[in-house]
Order: C-alpha cells, then structure tokens, then sequence
C-alpha cells in the first residue's frame, strides 16, 4: 500500500508519530484499593489463571494499543506452545480499553482485581502506567506494564515490573551515537511545552552527567514558522541535535532543519516512530539518524523475532514498534507462573527477578533490584522510506541507572 503523503495524511501521521514519544504527560487519578487477592489453597490445579489486558483500544495511542495487544496474542502463543495454558492452567486474559485515561484504567483495574485477576498488563500511556503500579501494590497484584516509556515506573514498588523499553534507554543509545560525550555539545530541539521541557532535563540528566554540554531551543507549541528555530537549533553547529517534537508541525519542522542545512551540518537524532509515521522526515530522510526501540527485522531475525512476526502475520495483524512489548509481557506472564505459582503473587515476583531470558530483540534481563528490563536497543536509519539497521546495542550498554525499589 502506498503511504499517504497529503498535508493532512502527514499531519495525522505526525500526531501518531509524537505520541510514541509521550511519556507520562496525560492527567493522574488517584489509584484506590479493590480488595486482596492473596492465595487460596482450594483452588483447584487446573483453575484458570486471570489476566487483565488495559491498552488503548481507542484513543490517540489506539494504534500502538492494537500493535501491543496483537504482540500480546502471539507471545503467549509462543510461550504456551499453542495451548494457552501453563502447568495445567488456562491463561484467561480480559482485554480491557483505557483509552489513554487514567481515571478510566484504574477503576478498570479494580473491577478486574474485584472478579479474580491475579496479573495486570499494559497500557501505552505512562499517565496510566503511574496510576495502576501503585494499585497494584495496594492490592498485591502482579503488573507488567506495557509501552508506557517513563522512568518512574521501574522500581516504583515490587510489584511491578515492565515488558518494554524506558527514556532512559532512548537516550543512552542517542548518546552512543557520538561514542564518548565527554566534552560534545548537544542541542535539544522541542517545544516549550511538559512533553518538550521533559526530554530537555532527560538529556541533561543522562548525556550532561557524562560530561556534555546540553542547551535547548523551544518553540512554542503554536508555532508555525519553524525557520527561526530551525536556525538556532545549528547555530554554532553542535555535534548532536536531538529532536523531541510532538504534533501536526513535524513536517514542517523537518523541512526546516533540512532547508536550513542542520542535517548536513550536525548529526540530528530523533526516535524512531511506527512504520505510519516514516513519511513526516520528508526528503531529509537519509540524513537523520533514528535511536529505535524496535522494527521489524531489528531482532537479526532470531527465532523468537521470527515467531513474532509469524504469529503476529498468521492472525492478520502487521508487527510493528510495540509488538515486542506485549509479546514480551505474556512471556513473563507464563514464566512467573511456571516457575512461580499460579496462585501466590510473591512466588510470581521472585520467579521473574534476575530471569534472563531469549526476547524478540534478543538476549534481555529482568533486573533483580528494581525490575528496569535490560534489553537491546537500535541505531537506525530510513532508506527508500525503510528502517535499516545500523547497530545492535547490547542490553547493558544501555543499562538505566539501578533506582532503590520503593515499598
């Protein structure tokens, strides 16, 4: 299929490509108590284990939910070997939309935690993410939390673990493409908004610790005219410039960099988005250079990538950047309870601390001290409108800092 490229197509495209990078910055609801959900010896061996599955069916993530959501089919396929059950129990997942509302997911939550649900996973938002760790905390219920990128939630409490990648290891492998920062000066090109303002402290958070010098140019959301910024942003021609922007101006925000001749003068980073979002780089392309959580292909093609992308393709659906996430999450949700219990959530936490296991984008690590999920992460860059692969980083290359597990 031809993708489109009409100004409005680009800029629908723009907005799906922008919230990929969103992270944490929707509205909070308080998290409640729904009651225990501790371990009952009467049940029976082979008694269903319950799996709530929250994901943005609607809303403006919908599209990486449906991506999670089939990435989570396929991987509890695999892991199960095609009979959805582990150690004689049936894996029974209620799917449930949270839309990318908080308020929404929690009382989702716990309806789910009410009728039995003994795991939660998902949610493409980090707003909701925030919200339905501490729950399940409050509830002692195991969650796997799903694309949601913010760093809060590894090591939020024990409880918690996550199935995808986190912004600190977005902008450790930023950072890998200039080798040593030590002394580099690095640009971050965002608007002045909480999403813009977010991944400026990121940078100087992560690369200025390192010993580069991080500024900032920020446009205000409503602009329109993007030369200004475009110019300021290669002024003195950095050695890095990393672009963080969300919303219907990143066409035209591309076009700029690439009129003004950023791209030719600096290295320009920026995330790399959903197969939809490729057509908003315009003819300046070639020149940017992509950090990338995922596309397909990325994983070398190793076998559980390969199992993936045919499970994924055999259902109708098409792999994309947060495929891995949900596939990854059933393959922890079928270990806790193979190696830990069916019915004891603490049996279940300690079965999935330090594991290591094969994931889709190869060799990854749950680790032990505050359930971050070690993992490869990628260098990318567009050719004829397709990612290629430039380098694999290895998962403790880009290792987030150890955070002390809260209670």
């Amino acid at each position: 299929m031809r993708p489109p490229r009409n100004p409005r197509q680009l800029r629908t495209l723009a907005l799906l490509a922008s919230s990929a990078l969103l992270a944490g910055l929707t509205g909070c609801a308080a998290a409640g108590t729904a009651g225990s959900t501790g371990s009952s010896a009467s049940e029976s061996a082979s008694a269903p284990v319950k799996v709530g599955l929250l994901y943005s069916r609607t809303g403006l993530l919908a599209s990486y939910g449906a991506q999670y959501e089939q990435g989570f089919k396929a991987g509890l396929a695999y892991a199960t070997g095609g009979t959805g059950k582990v150690a004689g129990h049936p894996i029974q997942v209620t799917e449930e939309d949270d839309a990318g509302d908080p308020a929404k997911a929690v009382a989702e939550a716990k309806d789910l935690i009410g009728k039995g649900d003994r795991i939660l996973a998902g949610t493409t938002d980090s707003g909701v993410a925030e919200q339905l760790a501490p729950l399940a905390a409050q509830n002692q219920t195991l969650y796997i939390s799903g694309a949601a990128a913010t760093d809060a939630v590894t090591g939020i409490n024990r409880y918690t673990f996550r199935s995808g990648r986190q912004t600190w290891q977005d902008i450790l492998t930023a950072g890998s493409m200039l080798g040593s920062v030590k002394g580099k000066r690095i640009t971050v090109l965002a608007q002045d908004s909480a999403f813009g303002q977010a991944n400026v402290a990121a940078v100087k958070q992560v690369l200025g610790a390192g010993g580069a010098t991080v500024r900032s140019v920020l446009a205000p959301p409503s602009a329109t005219d993007l030369t200004p910024f475009a110019q300021q942003a290669g002024s003195g021609k950095p050695d890095l410039v990393f672009v963080a922007w969300a919303g219907s101006t990143a066409p035209a925000l591309w076009t700029a960099l690439d009129q003004q001749g950023v791209l030719d003068s600096s290295k320009v980073v920026t995330g790399l988005a959903g197969t939809a979002s490729y057509p908003i780089f315009g003819s300046g392309a070639a020149k940017i250079a992509f950090l990338a959580h995922y596309f397909p292909g990325a994983g070398g093609g190793n076998p559980v990538e390969k199992a993936m992308i045919d499970g994924i393709g055999k259902a109708g659906g098409t792999p994309d950047l947060f495929s891995p996430d949900g596939f990854t999450a059933a393959q922890m949700i079928v270990h806790a309870i193979k190696s830990g219990s069916a019915t004891d959530t603490d049996a279940m936490i300690k079965a999935l601390e330090g594991w290591t296991f094969d994931g889709v984008k190869g060799p990854e690590e749950v680790r032990a001290a505050d359930h971050a999920l070690l993992q490869p992460m990628f260098q990318a860059k567009l050719t004829g409108g397709k990612p290629v692969l430039v380098k694999s980083l290895p998962m403790n290359a880009v290792a987030p800092p150890t955070k002390q597990m809260g209670s």
